[in-house]
C-alpha cells in the first residue's frame, strides 16, 4: 500500500519517466504483434524503436473505434488467446462490437485502478460495497467488482435490475459504497422514497462511485440530496481497459487520471491538433502496460480538458475535467454545438420540472426539429393547460438564453420516461434513414 500512495504522490518528473518507458514498450509491442500497427505506422513514417520523449508520440497516427471494429473480433490481440483469461465487448450498438481482452497482467491492474477509486472515498476493508453495474460483457460490473476485492472490502455483486431488492440489500446489509450508473442511483433514490423509504436515513452510504454516462453538477447535488453520500465521477471504456481510467477524490474537482498506466493527450477533434492543458477537445489515450489489448492514441469521442494544477489532496496524478459529452452526442441545431449536459443544467434552475428527461429529434419539412421532453415533479399540480403552457415557454426562453438556440419543450407526467438499469437513453433520434 505505500508503494501504492508513493506513485500516487510522486513528483510529476518521475510519472512522465514511468510514461515515456510504457509509451517506449507499447509503441514496439503494437508494431512486433498486431499486423494493424505494423501497417499504420508505418503509413504513417512513424519508427517506433525511434521514441525518445513523450512528445515524439505525437507522431504516431491515431485508432479509432472503427479500427476496432472492422478488427473483430481478435485482429487486435497483442498475445496469444491461450495468455487471456477474461474478454469483454463494447455494446456494439451499431451491429459490430470492440473487444477487450486481459492478461492475468491486466486483470490485476484493472482491479488496481478501481481499487484507488475506493480509497478516494476513503474506503477500504471496513467498507461494504454494493456492486449494481450490470455484470457480463459490459465492463462496469466486473471492474468494480475487482476493485472492491482488491481494496479489501465486503464486495455484494447484486448487479443492475431488481430495484426493490437494491433497496432491501441496502437498507438492511449495511452498504456504504454504491456502485452503478448515476441514472440508475437516482430511479433507486425515487423508488425508495415511493416505496416509503427516506434513503438519506435509512440507508448507510458514504459515497457512490458512478460513471458509464455523463451527469450534470446539478444532478450530483439532487443525487446527494437524497441519498446523503458523497458522488465520485469514474472514467473507462472497453476499448481502453473498463472503469477505474480516471476517478475523483473526495475534492469533487476533477479526475485523477492513473497516469502510470495510461497517458492522456487533448486535441482538436476538427484537426487533431493537440490543445493546451485547460482546453476543451477530446480525449486521445494511450495504454502504457496494458498485454492483451494495447492501444496507441485511441480516439475516445468524449469531450472533456485536462485541469492545471495539482488537486489540493495532494495526489500528483493530472486530472481530467467531468464529461462534457461526446463528439458523437453532440447535438447541432441550427449550426449551434449543444450537448445533453448543457440542457440539463438549465432544466435544473426550474424546480417544477425532474431530473428525468429525454431529447427528441425529428424533421419538419427541411428543417431538424428538437424537443426535449421533460417530467414534471410529483407535487407539481397545475390548475390550467394555460399554466402547463407558461412553463413549458418559460423552460423554452431559459433554453433559448443559456444556448442561443430553440429547443421545443414538451411537459409530460411523472415516471413517464423509461427508466434504465444501465446507461439513460437521453437522445431519440426519429429521423428517417438516421441510424
Amino acid at each position: 500500500m505505500s508503494s501504492e500512495q508513493d506513485i500516487l504522490t510522486a513528483p510529476h518528473e518521475r510519472i512522465e519517466a514511468i510514461q515515456l518507458e510504457g509509451i517506449k514498450k507499447t509503441v514496439i509491442n503494437c508494431y512486433e504483434h498486431i499486423p494493424f500497427y505494423r501497417a499504420s505506422f508505418d503509413e504513417a513514417g512513424f519508427d517506433p524503436y525511434a521514441v525518445s520523449s513523450i512528445d515524439d508520440l505525437r507522431s504516431a497516427p491515431f485508432v479509432t473505434k472503427q479500427d476496432l471494429r472492422d478488427a473483430y473480433p481478435y485482429g487486435m490481440l497483442a498475445v496469444p488467446m491461450r495468455d487471456v483469461r477474461e474478454i469483454h465487448m463494447s455494446s456494439g450498438t451499431t451491429g459490430v462490437a470492440t473487444v477487450g481482452a486481459y492478461t492475468e497482467h491486466d486483470l490485476r491492474l484493472w482491479a488496481d485502478c478501481f481499487a484507488r477509486g475506493i480509497a478516494y472515498a476513503n474506503g477500504g476493508p471496513d467498507d461494504v460495497v454494493q456492486v449494481s453495474y450490470g455484470y457480463g460483457l459490459f465492463t462496469g460490473g466486473l471492474g468494480a467488482h475487482y476493485g472492491s476485492l482488491a481494496s479489501g472490502a465486503t464486495t455484494i455483486p447484486i448487479s443492475a435490475g431488481n430495484t426493490e431488492r437494491q433497496i432491501r440489500v441496502l437498507r438492511e446489509m449495511g452498504s456504504t459504497i454504491l456502485c452503478c450508473t448515476p441514472s440508475y442511483a437516482m430511479h433507486i433514490a425515487d423508488t425508495a422514497l415511493e416505496m416509503g423509504i427516506d434513503p438519506a436515513t435509512e440507508f448507510h452510504l458514504r459515497a457512490g462511485i458512478h460513471g458509464a454516462e455523463p451527469f450534470s453538477d446539478n444532478f450530483r447535488a439532487e443525487l446527494e440530496r437524497k441519498l446523503n453520500y458523497k458522488v465520485l465521477d469514474v472514467y473507462g471504456l472497453t476499448e481502453t481497459m473498463g472503469p477505474g481510467v480516471a476517478i475523483e477524490c473526495l475534492e469533487q474537482n476533477g479526475l485523477h487520471l492513473a497516469e502510470d498506466h495510461f497517458y492522456a493527450e487533448i486535441i482538436d477533434p476538427a484537426t487533431g491538433k493537440n490543445l493546451p492543458d485547460g482546453e476543451w477537445g477530446e480525449l486521445v489515450i494511450t495504454t502504457l502496460d496494458r498485454e492483451a489489448s494495447p492501444v496507441v492514441r485511441y480516439r475516445t469521442r468524449d469531450i472533456t480538458r485536462i485541469l492545471p494544477g495539482e488537486c489540493a489532496c495532494g495526489r500528483t496524478h493530472r486530472r481530467i475535467d467531468r464529461l462534457h459529452g461526446r463528439t458523437d452526442d453532440m447535438l447541432i441545431i441550427r449550426g449551434v454545438n449543444v450537448f445533453p449536459s448543457q440542457i440539463e443544467d438549465v432544466m435544473k434552475t426550474v424546480p417544477e420540472v425532474s431530473s428525468w428527461y429525454q431529447i427528441e429529434i425529428d424533421t419538419r419539412g427541411a428543417l431538424d426539429v428538437v424537443t426535449l421532453k421533460v417530467e414534471a415533479e410529483p407535487d407539481f399540480a397545475p390548475d390550467t393547460i394555460s399554466e402547463i403552457e407558461g412553463l413549458q415557454r418559460e423552460i423554452k426562453a431559459r433554453l433559448k438564453a443559456a444556448l442561443s438556440v430553440g429547443i421545443e419543450v414538451k411537459l409530460v407526467e411523472p415516471k413517464s420516461i423509461p427508466r434504465s438499469e444501465g446507461k439513460a437513453k437521453r437522445v431519440i433520434d426519429l429521423r428517417k434513414g438516421i441510424k
